[in-house]
């Protein structure tokens, strides 16, 4: 079978006896995975160990706008020409997924540096600029007296992660999804 960006599916039928094609046929209206389509994926996302990080089931699928990098490029990349239905195994290495890990987003920082009166507990997540002046969300790592150390690196950077996929649903992204950049409506965004 050969597949082309348009959704069109051809067949080569083989005659058993002699391995000649025999038939084209050609198949209308079968929608694939493509920039700028909505699309509702279930998935369990586990680490090499085996250990499952995250999952969206069929019930509650994840929606996203493919091509429109609010999936890591290694998994959105994976998904090209998938139609409904299809299931995939993807690995992705961590330039392609969650990143390296950035030393300098690792610190420690003073308790009175943070705001007076909040209580600060590990795991709790903050969100603050680096020298950068990007925003990053940086997680109470650890608590020494007054030494709080931080995290502002993604849980699984450094990590390569493994997808185990299935497109629930492909359908073209409205105007207004387009615009906002995400998905409206069950299982996205709400305005």
């Amino acid at each position: 079978m050969i597949q082309n960006p348009v959704g069109f599916k051809l067949f080569i039928r083989y005659n058993s006896f002699n391995r000649r094609a025999l038939k084209f046929i050609i198949e209308e209206g079968i929608t694939m995975i493509a920039k700028n389509k909505v699309v509702s994926l279930s998935y369990c996302l586990k680490d090499t160990q085996g250990e499952e990080l995250d999952r969206a089931d069929a019930d509650k699928p994840m929606k996203y706008i493919h091509g429109g990098g609010t999936i890591v490029s290694g998994l959105e990349n994976a998904l090209d020409g998938l139609k409904v239905g299809d299931k995939k195994e993807v690995t992705v290495k961590p330039e392609e997924g969650y990143g390296e890990i950035v030393s300098e987003l690792r610190m420690k920082v003073e308790r009175n540096k943070l705001p007076a009166g909040q209580e600060i507990t590990v795991g709790m997540e903050l969100t603050g600029e680096h020298g950068d002046g990007k925003k990053y969300a940086f997680t109470i790592v650890e608590i020494k007296g007054d030494d709080i150390y931080m995290d502002g690196n993604h849980p699984w950077a450094g990590k390569t992660v493994h997808y185990s996929v299935e497109v629930m649903e492909i359908r073209d992204a409205t105007t207004e999804e387009l615009k906002h950049g995400h998905v409206h409506g069950e299982g996205g965004h709400h305005h």
